[in-house]
């Protein structure tokens, strides 16, 4: 059995009595693309936090390749990267001096040859001589990636990378994580969009209310749903979801004006249509496609989940 990359080991942690992660388990094998989705509040930055040493551990541990994080903390910080959620970035220096001087936090020596390339794949050339509070948030965002790629961590924590990231970047960062996993890192990724975990992560853990509520890989998460999904315009919005549609597995979204429903295999898009005007609703349209993501996080953690 190969040590995992990180191994979370009936992690808990509790703020002022009420627990924010309660005993959760998982293990990341090296060279995953792992995502690590949940609604806010769900323990996803908490976990983060404790897994990078940010935060202090009440039960349970965290191994980073065999290495346990408390004891072995020299080791496990110069293997793990991490880019947190929250901006945080030191005035004083501009781009190109803090990335020559960050490896040195590591105990390692600045390598010109990957600081250029980490400038070049992050667009971040033209701005090497500006400090940082003269930066857009997209450009600190993509500064915060080179940092905490500066010293060649093995595994790769990114903790919302793109959120409020304009989509061109999103996608060139995107390129880069694969390129950068295919060449061995192990990444760790929490994000807010989900069709970006969809097309990015072999495999997913989703959080809600500081416990893993599914993990597997996306495809069975998918597969779970079975069917396809039927999304319903009404003409006149709903309030709550009448009894009788408990077969479709309901969800109401767009302020009750949308209602998401899953056919399985002996399911007819005609026979929820008969359904819906047996019960007096005024269809606008209806649109079925394959189950995504989204229909899976609604499904398990029950909220809302608002797109970009």
């Amino acid at each position: 059995m190969q040590t995992p990359a990180l191994d979370i080991d009936h992690l808990c942690k509790s703020y002022d009595g009420s627990a924010a992660v309660k005993e959760i388990s998982l293990a990341i094998a090296p060279g995953e693309i792992f995502g690590l989705l949940g609604p806010n509040g769900a323990g996803k930055s908490t976990t983060i936090n404790m897994v990078s040493g940010v935060t202090r551990i009440d039960n349970g541990a965290v191994r980073i390749f065999g290495h346990d994080n408390q004891t072995d903390y020299r080791i496990t910080r110069c293997l793990t990267g991490v880019m947190h959620q929250e901006i945080v970035i030191d005035n004083f220096f501009t781009i190109d001096k803090a990335l020559k001087m960050h490896a040195g936090y590591y105990g390692l020596r600045d390598d010109p040859t990957w600081r250029q390339l980490l400038i070049e794949r992050l667009g971040l050339g033209p701005h090497l001589h500006k400090v940082m509070f003269k930066l857009s948030g997209g450009l600190k965002r993509r500064f915060m990636i080179a940092k905490a790629m500066i010293h060649k961590p093995r595994l790769l924590i990114l903790d919302e990378p793109t959120a409020g990231v304009d989509i061109e970047l999103r996608h060139s960062l995107w390129e880069f994580v694969r390129e950068i996993n295919q060449r061995g890192t192990t990444v760790l990724l929490t994000t807010h969009y989900l069709e970006e975990a969809e097309q990015m992560c072999g495999r997913i853990a989703i959080m809600n209310q500081g416990e893993v509520v599914a993990l597997d890989s996306t495809r069975n998460l998918l597969r779970q749903l079975g069917g396809r999904q039927v999304e319903v315009n009404l003409a006149q919005p709903l309030t709550a979801v009448p009894t009788e549609l408990a077969h479709f597995r309901p969800v109401l979204a767009d302020d009750g004006n949308l209602l998401r429903c899953a056919l399985d295999e002996t399911d007819t898009a005609i026979a929820l249509l008969a359904r819906l005007t047996g019960l007096g609703l005024k269809v606008r349209d209806l649109e079925t496609r394959p189950p995504n993501l989204e229909d899976v996080f609604l499904r398990l953690t029950g909220s809302h989940h608002h797109g970009h």
